[in-house]
């Protein structure tokens, strides 16, 4: 009873004092990170190293306990005597420490794994912000030129008018600067945008621009990415009613259906895109949605009797 106390004291002090300086040297030597031959040659040299060191370790301990410690038993003696062969020490040590080193191997794989799967999701999501930030930096330029150019051609003929542009502008660039940092906005704050935007809007084009706004009062307070509405309004304008000597009508649609809140933009015209335009509206709008929302949100856009329509679904969940 004795000797077995003793071979498993012994064994577990021998295992933690060998396998933590192999630990130490591993750590201090392997660069995991970037792994090449020189590293697995140093961890098969320090395996068989430590190895060596098990075995010498544990069969000196037996040994001392035959010379120096209590009479062995008949039963102790065989013991022994079946471990009396040097290869069964070496199986032994060579067993113990391998289990050791592949448990230790595979658990540094699977952190470093994490490390990098945690890294990838970091990255992405910075990468994630700084796409959606630079999509909103582009966007907002289109206010600034296109309102400048309106209060330039009125400012030597209405000074009225001119004020009156200058205020608007004032109010949707304020808009687009204090909600650049954020990804969501209430529903009603777009429509404030929006507002301001056919009023400039209708300034220049007077009665040739009709708005229509077919709003459900239960999307009020829902939350949209920022300046969306505004886009396909000022799209509508730009490249249909502008276009259109007579004019034309612009009827904004917002309802929720079936957990989706869907917004819809007609104006009066053609869907008639130059091979020379960017579409970097159209671009924007397409892959702030995919960013924000991956697949679960869509828009499109279509000519459907005589009416540009543009169609955007938005998850609410």
């Amino acid at each position: 009873m004795e000797l077995v106390v003793y071979s498993i004291i012994t064994g577990i002090l021998i295992g933690i004092f060998s396998t933590s300086l192999l630990r130490w040297y591993l750590k201090r030597n392997v660069n995991f990170e970037g792994f090449d031959v020189k590293d697995f040659v140093k961890i098969l040299v320090s395996f068989f190293v430590t190895t060596g060191l098990f075995g010498f370790l544990n069969f000196g301990l037996g040994y001392a306990y035959v010379k120096l410690g209590p009479e062995l038993t008949e039963a102790e003696i065989q013991h022994f005597e079946n471990y009396d062969a040097i290869w069964i020490w070496i199986v032994n040590s060579l067993f113990i420490i391998g289990a050791w080193t592949v448990t230790y191997l595979v658990i540094k794989l699977l952190l470093k794994l994490n490390k990098d799967r945690i890294e990838r999701l970091e990255l992405n999501t910075h990468l994630k912000q700084a796409q959606l930030n630079t999509l909103k930096g582009q966007i907002n330029p289109h206010f600034m030129f296109n309102s400048l150019n309106n209060i330039r051609g009125l400012m030597l003929e209405d000074v009225e008018k001119s004020r009156e542009m200058l205020t608007k502008l004032s109010e949707i660039l304020r808009y687009s600067l204090t909600k650049n940092n954020i990804d969501a906005i209430a529903v009603e704050e777009e429509l404030e945008v929006v507002d301001n935007y056919i009023d400039l809007s209708k300034i220049q084009l007077e009665d040739r621009l009709e708005f229509v706004n077919e709003v459900d009062k239960e999307t009020l307070k829902l939350q949209i990415p920022p300046m969306i509405i505004q886009l396909l309004i000022e799209n509508a304008v730009k490249h249909g009613i502008s276009n259109l000597k007579q004019g034309g009508r612009i009827v904004l649609n917002l309802k929720q259906e079936d957990g989706l809140l869907i917004i819809e933009v007609k104006n009066t015209g053609r869907l008639q895109i130059g091979k020379n335009t960017t579409q970097l509206g159209l671009k924007n709008i397409r892959q702030r949605l995919k960013l924000l929302y991956a697949d679960k949100a869509s828009f499109n856009l279509s000519e459907i009797t005589g009416e540009v329509v543009a169609h955007i679904k938005i998850p609410l969940a």
